[in-house]
């Protein structure tokens, strides 16, 4: 019996779950790489905390840093610090209802928004020290004495500065260690003791002890009170973004959510539901966001910081940030397939950043102009909003900059599409000639990404060696980096896929397994993306004859389908029909006739009759009842079997796929 491979080796944006995205993917310009993060989460974290010992600086405006084009990354504007892991979440720890009026702790400004680290080799430019700049002194070779109230700030002070500096970082983890220990015998120390423990985290996960750092900033977060000040809040806020950070930096997306989610709702209970940090913090939680793929919830969160822009008028800064917020609304957009709506966004976003003289960012944008055109199939259209960016990067970061590369690999992906191949495969050429040797100082996930692409470019060719080859590349950049376990396994997925093509399948099924491991190891075990893997196991099985191994593959694919895709989805219809053939060859030929008829009628009517794909499922079907020795049930027999089933799930309310 016929298998369905479920589509996802040529389908495009659907397929963006199971694999890597697409060449011209809208999520391809946003990436959790987190390249000293670490460090510079350390310096931007010190600046916080002398900011909120300080009682007299009432007002530390707020830099804000927008990047586009090839270097942009998930905009770490808002980032305080990274964090820790924590096994179970419980909201009421970070969410105390706040009990008294917040007018006294809005009269300081600047406190909770979340502000973008600079490099260690920088200060922030609005940072007002009040400790001295000067390098501490050698603790080994000062006598401090151990009840002295400057032990804990001194020692704290050295730990910075040897993180800043890029020393021993066992040796920064000892004097926190002790810096904790003496702002915990000072009882009117809790913010400095809140900080240190931060600061504690953060070196823990620079030396990837993770595990070590999540009891630390839960009690950091459980330690200040709202109720006690803005100074508090901040405390609290903070030790929520910083541990949502570590989430993300761990591949654990759900955790990270809430816990980001937390850190808003401290910020909106104590600035306002208007205020423009707030609407800073709702930009961020929508990246990440989109980064889960939950595009609706993406969109909500956008929508709300640009409304609070409105609010809040036009200013030149805000004029800038609110372009930012556009374009990120228009990748979302794109992303749920609203191509004009994201258009719309794009190009407004480009006004914003062409009156402010922004050349290089209008560039990124006409990127993006260039692929919502693409998926419109306005070729034309789009080629010359891809020509007009490429010229601008060739001029402004030269002719080998990862950023051109982007480019290139965009137009290779649309003439493949209009079947210019030998115009494709130069632009591809053209790419690899720059990833294969970047520049100094280009990020090595920006490499990752390009083979990433053009390896799926080269598989829709029909070229699998080639786009094989591109993927294992890509896998030895990400494998050994913290945090990218999902993108390793996302990687994996399409190896195992161009191994089935290629007829590989013992090859196939240990690489499908490795990547099904790491999805479930990093807790992305309801996911579409987790589910279409499964499927692909399955049918890596299913060519191995280990038709019982598959069959709780399939069952297991179909659960998560249905929940995060709906039963009329073509991704879970596919899992039905590999789930029917199954059934057959183990001999439960009632159920696989059940499961059959209903995809047969459910395709009969979002296809047509006439269509081949609904043919081919009923010839399969046909077969089956023969053998049985009966005719075809009504599809409403079946369609109420399969709702009994699913009782979440009503006829005729088939849910809009998420990509």
């Amino acid at each position: 019996m016929s298998m369905e491979i479920g589509e996802s080796h040529d389908r495009g944006k659907e397929d963006s779950a199971a694999v890597q995205a697409s060449p011209r993917s809208p999520l391809s310009s946003i990436d959790l790489a987190m390249d000293g993060a670490m460090n510079a989460s350390i310096e931007q974290l010190y600046h916080n905390v002398c900011e909120m010992e300080s009682s007299d600086d009432q007002s530390p405006s707020r830099a804000s840093f927008i990047s586009y084009g090839a270097e942009s990354r998930i905009d770490l504007e808002l980032r305080h610090l990274v964090g820790g892991d924590v096994g179970e979440r419980k909201k009421d720890v970070v969410l105390e209802k706040k009990e008294e009026s917040n007018e006294g702790s809005k009269n300081r400004e600047g406190s909770l928004s979340r502000k973008k680290p600079e490099k260690l080799a920088k200060t922030s430019p609005n940072a007002k020290l009040r400790i001295s700049s000067r390098k501490s002194p050698d603790l080994r070779k000062v006598s401090v004495d151990e009840e002295s109230p400057e032990l804990g700030p001194l020692l704290l002070k050295q730990a910075r500065e040897m993180v800043s500096s890029g020393e021993n970082l066992n040796r920064a983890l000892d004097l926190a260690l002790r810096a904790v220990k003496a702002f915990e015998k000072r009882a009117e120390g809790e913010l400095n003791l809140v900080m240190s423990l931060h600061i504690l985290a953060a070196i823990y996960a620079g030396l990837g002890k993770y595990n070590e750092a999540v009891p630390v900033l839960e009690r950091s977060i459980e330690i200040p009170m709202i109720e006690d000040g803005e100074d508090h809040s901040l405390a609290k806020f903070a030790g929520c973004m910083q541990l949502g950070d570590m989430y993300g930096l761990m591949g654990q997306v759900e955790n990270s959510l809430l816990l980001y989610t937390a850190g808003l709702e401290i910020q909106r209970q104590v600035l306002g539901e208007t205020d423009p940090r707030v609407g800073e913090t709702c930009r961020y939680l929508a990246e990440a966001h989109v980064q889960a793929m939950q595009f609706e919830e993406a969109s909500r969160l956008c929508q709300m910081a640009l409304d609070i822009h409105k609010e809040n008028g036009s200013t030149a800064t805000a004029s800038i940030e609110e372009a930012a917020d556009r374009k990120l609304m228009g990748l979302i957009c794109d992303a749920k397939g609203d191509y004009e709506v994201a258009l719309e966004h794009y190009v407004l976003a480009s006004m914003a950043m062409s009156s402010q003289n922004h050349r290089e960012d209008v560039a990124s944008i006409d990127c993006s102009i260039g692929d919502a055109y693409m998926s419109l199939a306005r070729f034309d259209e789009s080629i010359f909003a891809y020509q007009k960016a490429l010229a601008v990067f060739k001029q402004s970061k030269g002719e080998s900059h990862s950023s051109v590369a982007s480019v290139y690999v965009r137009l290779a992906d649309l003439y493949n599409k209009i079947g210019k191949l030998r115009d494709s495969k130069s632009y591809c050429e053209n790419a690899l000639r720059i990833y294969l040797k970047p520049s100094p100082g280009t990020p090595m996930e920006e490499v990752a990404t390009g083979f990433i692409e053009i390896s799926a470019i080269y598989q829709s060719m029909n070229e699998l060696d080639q786009a094989l080859k591109l993927l294992r590349r890509a896998l030895k950049i990400y494998v050994n980096a913290p945090g990218q376990q999902n993108t390793v396994a996302g990687i994996e997925a399409q190896m195992g896929v161009i191994s089935y093509m290629m007829g590989n399948y013992p090859e196939s099924y240990n690489i499908f397994k490795s990547a099904v491991s790491k999805f479930r190891n990093s807790g992305e075990k309801k996911t579409a993306m987790f589910g279409i893997a499964l499927n692909q196991l399955g049918l890596a099985c299913v060519q191995r004859y280990a038709i019982n191994e598959a069959a709780d593959l399939f069952e297991e694919a179909k659960g998560i389908l249905e929940n995060e895709y709906g039963p009329y989805h073509p991704d879970t219809l596919a899992v039905y029909s590999n789930l029917a053939g199954t059934y057959d060859a183990m001999g439960r030929l009632e159920d696989a006739i059940e499961i059959l008829e209903y995809v047969v009628g459910t395709r009969e009517e979002k296809l047509g009759t006439a269509n081949p794909e609904v043919e081919d499922e009923k010839q399969r079907l046909a077969a089956l009842l023969k053998e049985a020795g009966r005719g075809r049930s009504k599809r409403n027999r079946a369609l109420l079997t399969l709702l009994d089933k699913n009782p979440e799930i009503e006829p005729n309310c088939g849910q809009r796929p998420v990509y």
